[in-house]
């Protein structure tokens, strides 16, 4: 990656300690970051949107006593913070289960990206960010590629962040990030996983071309690929998945099973496959989740299960990452 920063191959997504769908309690907050970092994770990655600033707070609170240089951290701007006392006692409609003392305004102007990253720095209790991700601008192409990359540069120049990029849903967006700017890092959600492939037709190999670490989030599409046997009715990007691809979950979980692999692991070694890709970012409520992620990480894996999921049709073979079974 071209600042310089090493992630590890395992990062922790901290939405779950913003209170994601349900309430987290505090100490399983901490019991996540805790066994993630017994279990060798070093990358943590967070963002205002996550819980109205919780996530943020919750771990920078987790990591405090740490050394400094022992931990990377990530954060994301272009969801402003606004105080709305109106609306305080009301509960957040972002899907986060805290209460509405905030609302999200889209900004990736200079003046917003300087004020986001002011008050990350503050919850977080840090005087610098190791990577700041553009959050979600699907709507907001022009001043996120301008306005937003050019404020981020800045801070990259000042010292305040080490790597600058982008952070999305989608593929072909962050494909013209690489292309057209400055970056040095993107984080895709949902877009490189056993089941979506859309990264690997252009901003996989543009990145690897370019320099541009790549961090895969989002692997299990949302539940889909989490259990060994996928269930009807699971989500595939947060929605209930359609009958096609549950099927073709489940006859990729019966290759799996073939070689002795189970799903979910084989969804978080897919990505790690190709030589772009720095860091798997995965989500965790407690300690016994952050416990399973390094426990399927770990998981070996041949290359007999690539293998015949490529010659099947269900999953494309990428260029291999050297020293990786592929």
């Amino acid at each position: 990656m071209t600042s310089g920063l090493t992630l590890t191959g395992l990062g922790l997504g901290a939405a779950q300690l913003g209170n994601l769908g349900r309430t987290t309690s505090d100490e399983d907050a901490q019991g996540a970051v805790d066994a993630a970092w017994d279990s060798g994770v070093r990358y943590f990655d967070t963002a205002p949107h996550y819980g109205l600033g919780l996530s943020e707070k919750r771990l920078g609170a987790a990591l405090a006593g740490r050394p400094r240089s022992s931990f990377t951290v990530s954060t994301k701007v272009g969801r402003l913070l606004v105080p709305s006392p109106e609306t305080a006692d009301q509960q957040d409609d972002g899907g986060f289960a805290v209460p509405a003392e905030y609302r999200r305004r889209w900004d990736y102007s200079r003046d917003g990206v300087l004020r986001s990253i002011e008050a990350s720095l503050h919850r977080l209790g840090l005087d610098h960010v190791d990577i700041v991700y553009l959050h979600d601008p699907d709507d907001h192409w022009e001043q996120a590629s301008t306005s937003g990359v050019e404020a981020l540069v800045e801070l990259r120049e000042q010292g305040v962040v080490t790597a600058i990029g982008a952070g999305m849903n989608q593929a072909a967006m962050l494909a013209e990030f690489v292309r057209r700017c400055d970056i040095d890092i993107v984080m895709v959600a949902g877009r490189h996983t056993l089941l979506d492939h859309s990264a690997q037709d252009e901003l996989l190999p543009l990145a690897e071309q370019r320099g541009v670490g790549v961090v895969a989030a989002a692997v299990y599409n949302s539940g889909l690929l989490a259990a060994p046997r996928p269930q009807a009715g699971a989500n595939y990007d947060y929605l209930p998945a359609s009958r096609e691809l549950t099927e073709r979950a489940v006859a990729i979980a019966e290759v799996c099973e073939r070689h002795g692999v189970s799903l979910p692991e084989a969804a978080i070694a897919h990505p790690l496959r190709h030589p772009a890709v720095v860091s798997v970012v995965l989500g965790a409520r407690d300690a016994k989740q952050s416990r399973t992620n390094a426990e399927r990480l770990a998981a070996s894996v041949a290359a007999q299960l690539w293998d015949e999921l490529s010659r099947l049709g269900l999953v494309p073979g990428p260029a291999a990452r050297e020293g990786r079974a592929s």
